[in-house]
């Protein structure tokens, strides 16, 4: 509409702030923003829009907000890359220098340069720069600029602010010795059950399956993310909508491996063998997997263990864990315990606020369930690092990998406690594409890309820590998002959004930093609608990208991998894609259909998906992988072999393929209609497959060592 065209100055103002006014479709058409949109948005960062004096106003402020200040809120850097911009009044000099983390302060010299000027509130402005050395150690550090008056004087202003040197590119992954690159599992880690286990999959359970996979070859098992969730049913299933990305979820933790588990007396150990029972039984039935009855279950048992004295020695470590984590980890506990509080009762807005005089009131009176998750936390770390342990102890090169989700519930703990750095009425989604073509919500709120930075990026920060503290590698889901997300307006359409950037030099820059100190890879999932660019910046960074064989097009047919980019982890599918077994028996199609979600005839559906396998079939076939009467475990087997000729440095196979599971985890476009990221892991004949059976399995062990066999070896 012709009255929703913005102005030059208010498209400036928008502009100014990152946020896009007109883009390219994945159709290839150029849309431009509409006014509405940039409003919204912009009221979202704090900004009034709503009239063109007030866009005035705030494109004047825009304008002269970085000339007030003598340092930016936050600077992030490699060694020697850029230069700190250092606004000083007239009639000064200004003298800038680093606290290093070390305790050491270097001088940050100012050289002769020609500055720019900007008369501001009736004094002029001079913006220096001041170049980061190339060799300033690498860290968390601050930098302090003082004025000097020039001539003699009162001293003028000073400022502080967080400085942080981030790596220039991370190293190739870590290999066994005698291999150039690596290959692992991908799992999802409750779908994987034991005997021992309590209805779903655990840490206890990952330990065991990343032993399993170590003892194959693998060098990695990545895993679908462990956020912690709610604390109260229902639990939302989908790990990728958590309530934090902060913090692990108590939901994995196995009752019985707590050290403290052993020193109940008689009546103590009937509770939890009696709250395990029920759930236990679940372990072999391969129709659905019930978090809120699982957790019901660990609940009653975690407490009856909670009650247990703690040694000194380990009152000491929970202790220390408490410090470490500091008051994030105080108000996620409390957030917990406001869950229970006010479980199956409406929640008065007061309690939303954290900074609330009921809040805080609460805080006293829940203290004793506050404690119990915090105790929870330490218990979930522990059982964490047992797994990267095993993991690594059973010869993986890398170990655990974890997965970070794009965001976070917009009722969550992290959307509570840290609501500063979020967009209020806003939603991270997806503009529309040829598979979703009103776009897509995913219901989460964005991060605000100048709270972060006035925070110095401390939130992401520590969330990275977290993750990577028992963890060898970490996955990003939608790693563009690093870049830009799509912001949408409450109340409107997908389509109606528009991209936000975001610096990300900080934001990749921290993400390295956190995992140059842990030792960790890095894999960006940089699949779908990707700027060109930006894959070639996570390349030069060392970051690794991913590559799904189903997705690698050229020309009319697939791409040969042996023209993969190197720097990948390289698939034959995704969580989001159906197992390769029912690929193979159109169980995809059927299950659209049955849904109705096909935008076509089923007919059509089914032809295209016949053209498809048979084009890739023939592929196998003239690479002599695959002979003319072949049946679907050898084509699965074909298929993840043909990948390993690809020069990827990591290769990933889907537990799912190698068991002949068909049932998808995940069906894109559905919320009820399908029971995504709730089914039990199950072979061809439609039984549970345990991890006491794995070992065993026929399936498993020939998919695995074929892999291991091409792994290392020169492509063919």
């Amino acid at each position: 509409m012709t009255d929703d065209l913005p102005t030059p100055d208010l498209v400036r103002l928008a502009e100014s702030h990152g946020i896009a006014t007109e883009y390219w479709s994945f159709f290839g058409d150029r849309v431009h923003v509409p006014a509405s949109t940039l409003r919204a948005v912009l009221a979202a960062m704090g900004i009034d829009a709503s009239t063109d004096a007030a866009v005035t106003a705030a494109l004047r402020d825009a304008e002269d907000r970085p000339w007030r200040d003598l340092l930016p809120p936050s600077f992030v850097s490699r060694p020697g890359a850029r230069a700190l911009p250092v606004h000083v009044a007239d009639g000064y000099d200004v003298v800038v220098t680093a606290d290093l983390e070390d305790g050491t302060t270097r001088a940050l010299p100012v050289p002769d340069q020609q500055p720019t000027s900007r008369d501001l509130d009736g004094q002029r402005r001079w913006r220096v720069e001041v170049p980061i050395p190339s060799d300033l150690p690498l860290g968390w550090h601050s930098v302090h600029a003082y004025e000097r008056p020039i001539g003699g004087g009162d001293p003028g202003r000073a400022a502080s602010a967080p400085l942080v040197i981030t790596p220039e590119r991370m190293p190739a992954p870590p290999t066994r010795p005698g291999r150039s690159r690596g290959w692992g599992l991908m799992a999802q880690l409750y779908s994987v059950r034991s005997r021992a286990s309590w209805g779903m999959g655990d840490f206890a359970d990952l330990a065991d399956l990343a032993a399993i996979a170590g003892s194959r070859g693998a060098d990695f098992l990545l895993i679908n993310p462990i956020h912690a969730a709610e604390v109260t049913p229902p639990i939302e299933p989908s790990p990728y909508l958590p309530a934090t990305r902060r913090f692990l979820a108590p939901l994995y933790v196995r009752p019985d491996d707590i050290r403290e588990a052993s020193y109940l007396d008689a009546a103590g150990r009937a509770a939890v063998d009696a709250a395990r029972g029920p759930v236990a039984a679940t372990d072999t039935d391969a129709a659905h997997i019930d978090r809120d009855a699982v957790w019901a279950a660990k609940r009653r048992a975690l407490e009856t263990i909670f009650a247990v004295p703690l040694s000194p020695g380990r009152a000491a470590e929970l202790d220390a864990f408490t410090a470490r984590e500091g008051q994030p980890l105080q108000d996620f506990a409390l957030w917990c315990a406001l869950e229970e509080y006010y479980a199956g009762a409406p929640r008065p807005d007061e309690a939303w606020d954290i900074d609330s005089p009921l809040v805080a009131d609460l805080r006293e009176r829940l203290a004793p369930r506050v404690r119990f998750h915090v105790w929870l936390q330490w218990i979930a770390d522990q059982q964490v690092e047992d797994a990267q342990a095993a993991a690594k102890a059973s010869g993986m090169a890398i170990g655990i990998m974890h997965d970070l989700a794009v965001g976070v519930h917009q009722r969550g703990s992290d959307a509570w406690s840290l609501r500063r750095m979020y967009a209020p009425g806003m939603a991270v989604g997806a503009p529309p594409d040829m598979y979703n073509q009103q776009g897509q919500t995913w219901n989460q709120p964005p991060w605000l890309p100048g709270a972060l930075a006035e925070a110095g990026y401390a939130p992401l920060r520590d969330m990275i820590r977290t993750l990577l503290r028992h963890a060898g590698a970490l996955r990003i889901d939608h790693v563009i998002g690093l870049f830009r997300l799509w912001w949408i307006p409450a109340g409107l359409s997908p389509a109606a959004g528009t991209y936000v950037r975001y610096d990300h030099e900080a934001m990749i820059g921290v993400l390295m930093l956190e995992a140059h100190r842990a030792g960790a890879v890095l894999i960006g999932e940089d699949l779908g609608n990707v700027e060109p660019w930006v894959r070639d910046y996570l390349s030069a960074r060392g970051i690794l990208g991913t590559s799904v064989l189903w997705f690698e097009r050229e020309g009319e047919g697939f791409r040969p991998p042996e023209h993969y980019r190197a720097s990948l982890l390289a698939t034959v599918n995704t969580h989001d894609l159906p197992p390769t077994a029912g690929y193979l028996a159109d169980e995809h199609v059927a299950l659209r259909a049955r849904l109705g979600l096909l935008t076509r005839p089923v007919e059509q559906e089914l032809a295209e998906a016949d053209a498809e396998r048979a084009a890739m079939l023939a592929l196998l076939r003239d690479r002599g992988l695959l002979s003319e009467d072949a049946g679907e475990q050898e084509i699965i087997e074909a298929l993840n072999v043909l990948i390993t000729a690809s020069p990827a440095q990591l290769i990933g196979v889907a537990l799912v393929d190698a068991v002949g599971e068909r049932r998808a985890q995940n069906q894109p476009g559905t919320d009820r209609e399908y029971p995504n990221w709730q089914i039990p892991l199950a072979g061809p004949d439609g039984r549970a497959v345990l991890l006491d059976d794995l070992v065993h399995n026929d399936r498993f062990d020939a998919l695995t060592r074929a892999v291991d066999t091409r792994v290392g070896r020169h492509p063919v």
